[in-house]
């Protein structure tokens, strides 16, 4: 086969996890408990669904082709949503809106990198971010995290080069769950600032934080565009997954270079999917703090269940936002564990595998626990198949 882009990169790990389902059957009695992926798997809100139609019954423009950068409105209402969580000042010419957020990171990583160039990814890695990178022949720099799946911006540090340029954060972290305090991240961006590369902050589980408050101060400083990137998506606030809409937050020189290319490939964002995001955000305000509180409540139910598993060998290595991260006991490999708890289990989760690089041999004992689709009836079930396990 030729060599192409894509060739560089492995398969899409979800889609490789659905094919494990093949052929298998699930009783009532033991229903499958899909812990693989964190996309909602409920609809909007009913009354966002009806401003959905509204909009696409009465508003010509949503039909046709809007602004590269985004709806101006939708730009406005980031901005000073931003500004207003974070302390800042940022203004609609650094806001982009994107085709969800995994657009965002692909956006930015072609306006700042060539081939060859580096960027430093935390492991255990997003492997979305991974596969874009090998696709654009950039070279993913793993950073291993260390007490608490945390990242160390002195270890970080001692692997910068001549072609780094840029590391990156997910926070609350995928796939980890872990949410990282604001002094580990101004420790990375004054690193950044002093080497001259770029922080890029992809937050797209902020609404889902533990914290009441700012999670960073990023923006406070005035100077934070010379440094800082922010990435978000709008499709686990809102339940927009099928819209594919999402947002950067960057110095506006960065968005004329990330302009072209979101004009090379979508040209713009969903426009009915944009519109529903502004609707959400001007409306759904107090229903989306109750989502909020759902989502830490289920994390709690991971956290204080989790002794029985302990005790038969199991490690929750971090929990949060949507995630939680465990190692599990077993003398076998976690990419085969995982296939055969499909079938002994009835559970269908990640394996650290898919999280790490070929030569880290910590994934082969972890798995990736998406929970934010079950309730604490689904993750009581969930542990006593998982502490009922004879490998």
């Amino acid at each position: 086969m030729t060599h192409s882009s894509t060739s560089a990169t492995f398969a899409p790990p979800v889609m490789e996890a659905r094919r494990w389902l093949e052929g298998v059957s699930f009783g009532a009695q033991r229903p499958l408990i899909n812990v693989s992926q964190a996309a909602p798997v409920e609809p909007p809100h009913p009354d966002l669904r009806a401003a959905i139609a509204e909009a696409a019954l009465h508003d010509d423009a949503a039909h046709l082709y809007g602004p590269v950068l985004g709806l101006p409105e939708l730009r406005d209402e980031v901005a000073a949503s931003v500004s207003r969580t974070y302390g800042g000042a940022v203004t609609a010419d650094h806001v982009a809106i994107t085709s969800g957020c995994n657009q965002a990171f692909a956006a930015t990583i072609a306006s700042l990198c060539g081939v060859g160039d580096e960027v430093i990814l935390p492991t255990p890695w997003y492997f979305n971010h991974k596969m874009w990178l090998d696709m654009s022949s950039v070279r993913a720099v793993p950073l291993p995290t260390g007490q608490g799946m945390i990242p160390d911006a002195g270890e970080a540090e001692a692997l910068i080069t001549p072609r780094t340029r840029a590391i990156v954060l997910v926070t609350p972290n995928n796939p980890c769950g872990v949410e990282y305090a604001p002094d580990v991240i101004a420790q990375f961006a004054d690193l950044a600032r002093r080497r001259g590369v770029k922080l890029i902050i992809d937050e797209t589980y902020r609404d889902f934080h533990s914290r009441s408050g700012a999670p960073h101060d990023l923006f406070a400083d005035p100077d934070w565009a010379d440094v800082v990137i922010q990435l978000y998506s709008f499709s686990k606030a809102y339940r927009l997954t099928g819209h594919r809409v999402g947002a950067m937050v960057a110095a506006p020189a960065q968005l004329a270079q990330v302009e072209k290319f979101l004009d090379t490939v979508t040209i713009c964002a969903n426009q009915l999917g944009q519109r529903a995001a502004l609707w959400g955000m001007r409306h759904l305000g107090d229903w989306l703090a109750g989502e909020r509180e759902e989502i830490l409540a289920r994390r709690g139910a991971i956290e204080s269940g989790f002794a029985p598993l302990a005790a038969r060998g199991w490690r929750l290595l971090g929990a949060g936002a949507y995630f939680a991260y465990v190692a599990h006991p077993f003398d076998i490999a976690s990419n085969i564990l995982a296939p055969r708890l499909v079938r002994e289990a009835g559970l269908l989760m990640l394996p650290g595998t898919m999280f790490m690089p070929e030569t880290d041999p910590s994934g082969a004992q972890q798995l990736r626990i998406a929970f934010a689709n079950i309730d604490a009836t689904g993750i009581g079930a969930m542990y006593r198949r998982l502490e009922a396990l004879e490998l």
